[in-house]
């Protein structure tokens, strides 16, 4: 008898399709020479003095604004890598960020454990309060067999509600300046912090799903839970793990969030799962479930911030960049190869 995982789905690492591994790289490499031409127009016709889309600081400044939702999407990808959708990340991010701002604060009094804290203690708090959430969404997944969009639904009222009960929905501010680095701090004056916990988180990732048994079990459960159980994988506590990653990444994106902004708010995170499932679906990730890459995670958040930036940049109003990022998407979805395959 063979190891287990011989009949098992395999990584779209596997995948002979060239265009398709590297579509998404000339979409990014596409949306990035359209935007820099349009920017370089303006300048022609002499409305602006320079093209300031393609200079280092432009492009840190995108880094920048990607590092929460790509955090975010890692966990996504994970998640919906086992045919999963997680709906709550966006509510644990913001009761992840309220708890440590809560131990973070010089603001003595906005609750009965209020003061300033070691830094590492906001960061545990933040980290364990995610994982918290992501497990026991898993666990109510695996054990009551019940659909992800459902459980993670109810997450995400109930971490709203938590989130919103620690202070009375009042915002915490104040925060130390420790803990406010890991939002505004710069690594060698150069790199903002931000963007260096999104390159360790994305590194890590992608070591766990492309190089450990776990990472193998996850895309063996998303491509076919039935045959992965009979080939003796544990899909319960595959399916556990997968929400207590997506959880913990959520209260790492919360710390982000709430450093870089300099208060915890009740309504943050608002519709970021959004954003991440967005970066998730355009990087080619099958809502079906089997299907996914880190890499075009990465791509599909770069391609959501290139086009929010370029868009700034050009004056292009926010409700028209909703609808672009919609059809963005509707577009993703439909040129989903596996969707192709099932037709």
């Amino acid at each position: 008898m063979g190891h287990p995982l011989m009949h098992i789905t395999q990584p779209a690492a596997k995948a002979p399709i060239s265009l398709r591994k590297y579509g998404i790289v000339f979409a990014f490499l596409g949306l990035c020479v359209l935007v820099s031409a349009l920017c370089q127009l303006k300048v022609v016709q002499g409305a602006w003095p320079e093209n300031t889309f393609l200079t280092v600081n432009n492009l840190m400044l995108i880094l920048h604004q990607i590092s929460v939702n790509g955090v975010l999407a890692v966990g996504m990808t994970f998640v919906v890598i086992s045919a999963g959708i997680d709906l709550s990340v966006g509510s644990v991010l913001a009761f992840s960020g309220m708890m440590a701002a809560s131990m973070a604060t010089r603001s003595v009094g906005v609750t009965p454990w209020s003061d300033t804290y070691p830094v590492i203690f906001p960061i545990i708090a933040a980290l364990g309060v995610g994982a918290l959430c992501g497990g026991l969404s898993g666990w109510i997944i695996a054990r009551f067999r019940i659909q992800a969009f459902i459980a993670t639904l109810g997450m995400l009222l109930a971490a709203r509600g938590f989130t919103m009960s620690v202070t009375g929905g009042n915002p915490i501010s104040g925060l130390s300046p420790d803990f406010r680095w890991f939002g505004t701090g710069k690594l060698f004056e150069v790199i903002p912090v931000p963007v260096v916990i999104l390159a360790l988180v994305f590194l890590l990732a992608w070591v766990i799903l492309n190089k450990t048994v776990f990472g193998r079990y996850v895309y063996a459960v998303g491509g076919n839970e039935k045959s992965a159980r009979t080939s003796g994988i544990n899909t319960g506590a595959i399916l556990i793990w997968v929400y207590v990653v997506a959880g913990f990444l959520a209260g790492v994106a919360g710390v982000i969030l709430t450093a870089k902004t300099g208060s915890a708010q009740t309504s943050a995170g608002s519709s970021y799962e959004l954003d991440a499932i967005a970066a998730v679906v355009i990087g080619g990730a099958s809502l079906a479930g089997g299907v996914g890459r880190l890499t075009g995670t990465f791509f599909g958040a770069l391609i959501i911030g290139v086009m929010n930036n370029g868009l700034d940049i050009l004056g292009v109003q926010s409700f028209y960049q909703l609808i672009i990022k919609g059809g963005l998407i509707v577009v993703a979805v439909i040129l989903d190869p596996s969707r192709k395959q099932a037709g």
